[in-house]
């Protein structure tokens, strides 16, 4: 049985630093930081290890009802979302991601968009 990405990268240890990590800079981005104002980071760093282990075949999971109902009120625009992606995609880059892997993840993200991006 092949591993997945979460296995192969260490599971919920070290996608715990990558969030981490991914937050650092998406909180200081001029594009992304304003969602995050008041914002309880613990809390969120939490259930984004747990988001994005299941995007990479972890054992939680979130369902798109789930992401529509959390990022409804926060009015996240298109220019902010792919922001977010493009710091994500640099922060596994810094962990030593397989780029078949980032692009794997990177298009997990990607297909979630419509439940997280501001409908217009």
């Amino acid at each position: 049985m092949a591993r997945t990405i979460f296995d192969r990268y260490g599971g919920f240890r070290k996608i715990s630093k990558i969030v981490i990590s991914f937050y650092e800079k998406i909180t200081t981005s001029p594009v992304t930081q304003r969602y995050f104002d008041g914002i309880n980071m613990k809390r969120l760093i939490d259930h984004q290890t747990k988001f994005v282990s299941s995007m990479m075949g972890g054992p939680a999971s979130y369902t798109n009802e789930h992401l529509e109902r959390v990022h409804a009120s926060l009015g996240i625009t298109e220019e902010a979302f792919y922001e977010a992606v493009d710091l994500f995609k640099d922060t596994l880059e810094d962990y030593d991601f397989d780029d078949p892997d980032i692009e794997t993840v990177e298009q997990e993200v990607l297909s979630r968009k419509n439940h997280i991006v501001k409908k217009t």
